[in-house]
């Protein structure tokens, strides 16, 4: 593995799809952090406390590469929502979301620990959902795509159906907010655009 590729800690193919569409050369090496939700956080804070252990867990290993890691949850009435464990709770959070606006929150952080340098931004996107028939909620949850999703859903999947609209990040919904990512690795100096496109900075 070289050092002028990126390493992102995240098994989400959702995240790899995103960086990849920006034509960067990265590895792909996942965290050993438990995504918990039991300690009495907002939502802002766990996830970005689990994105800065993540970050952290794998730029240990890594020192002299720059890591990029996240976490996103779905919030509504009080509740944060992370992956179903089973169809049951993927019904249960379609339920809640059906017809209303929810908040998608996002904490991604970047590190490098030999440089010293790093970073943190939570991104919060709303999102409406319409109103839901229980056809549709069993249907969807049938198909299997519910279950490695914050809330229960996938944006840029079959989950794409249930969405009225959105105000914020779509990228952010998805899973990893580009815009602002592009904006911190270009503020760390971990990389610079060409017109060949982005190149990671020595």
């Amino acid at each position: 593995m070289m050092k002028n590729r990126l390493i992102l800690a995240s098994r989400s193919p959702r995240r790899s799809e995103l960086l990849s569409q920006l034509g960067f050369e990265y590895d792909i090496i996942p965290s050993r952090v438990e995504e918990d939700s039991d300690s009495p956080e907002s939502p802002r804070e766990q996830v970005i406390r689990l994105a800065e252990a993540k970050a952290a867990n794998v730029g240990g290993q890594y020192p002299g590469r720059w890591v990029i890691a996240a976490d996103t949850v779905v919030f509504i009435d009080g509740f944060i929502f992370g992956k179903p464990k089973d169809p049951q709770e993927a019904l249960d959070m379609l339920n809640r979301l059906s017809g209303r606006e929810h908040s998608v929150l996002s904490g991604f952080a970047v590190r490098h620990f030999e440089k010293d340098k790093g970073t943190h931004q939570v991104v919060e996107t709303a999102v409406k959902m319409k109103p839901l028939i229980p056809a549709e909620m069993r249907w969807y949850v049938n198909t299997g795509e519910p279950f490695d999703k914050a809330g229960g859903y996938a944006i840029q999947g079959m989950g794409a159906f249930m969405i009225e609209s959105i105000r914020g990040s779509y990228t952010n919904v998805v899973g990893l907010p580009l815009c602002e990512l592009i904006e911190a690795l270009s503020g760390l100096g971990a990389i610079t655009v060409t017109d060949r496109g982005f190149r990671i900075a020595d």
